[in-house]
């Protein structure tokens, strides 16, 4: 559970940068990009429907490794979530390189587009592994779901007596990444925010090598 709240972290921060920097473009919010696309061919001004399709093409790139990483690892827990935390954290590298080298543009150019690419690879990834675990309420990257759960499943609604702890730990964690992501972004710069989320990744990854995969799933 530790884990999956930790890159639900990582999902705000980086959905902060990809959308307050690189523009109006989610790289882990899937649902959000397919809206903007529909509403870029709508001629909605501020929007462009091929960085958001670039987001999806990437995430469906990164979806299909996390798959494939389940497939063949999946028995062997550790090195599954270490080699897919490995391959997410290496990819927030690479735009944090790109960044820190003045290659990516808010207003953008290629940079832009390569930034959305590859952190919506990552977020695919991440989201795939996190799928492949089915840890209730911890997707780590969509939240409607659980927000759902949350009022349905309360005594207002359908009175199921369902603990809120996870549901409420796995909002606020979102909640506390975009928080620190956006203010990274508004009043440091990208590549700060980017950064942030390159070392909890690294961090992620260097845990999953010395613990086992089920104290770091453990969904109690």
């Amino acid at each position: 559970m530790r884990l999956l709240l930790v890159l639900t972290v990582v999902t705000g921060v980086v959905d902060a940068v990809s959308f307050l920097f690189l523009g109006r473009v989610f790289v882990a919010n899937m649902t959000g990009n397919v809206v903007f696309v529909g509403f870029a061919a709508s001629g909605a001004a501020g929007l462009s429907a091929w960085v958001c399709l670039t987001a999806l093409a990437g995430f469906a790139v990164g979806s299909l490794a996390g798959g494939r990483l389940a497939r063949a690892f999946g028995e062997e827990r550790r090195r599954w979530l270490m080699l897919a935390t490995t391959g997410e954290a290496a990819l927030v590298a690479i735009v944090l390189l790109l960044s820190a080298a003045g290659g990516l543009h808010a207003s953008g150019g290629g940079g832009r587009y390569a930034a959305a690419l590859i952190l919506a690879s990552a977020m695919g990834i991440q989201n795939a592994t996190a799928r492949a675990l089915a840890v209730p309420d911890l997707t780590t990257t969509v939240l409607t779901l659980t927000l759902t759960g949350l009022s349905a499943d309360s005594a207002l609604g359908s009175g199921k007596r369902t603990a809120p702890w996870r549901r409420i730990a796995s909002v606020s964690a979102m909640l506390a990444g975009a928080l620190v992501g956006a203010a990274l972004v508004l009043h440091v710069s990208a590549t700060a925010a980017i950064g942030l989320a390159a070392a909890m990744l690294a961090f992620a990854a260097l845990v999953t090598s010395l613990m086992s995969g089920e104290r770091l799933v453990d969904a109690s």
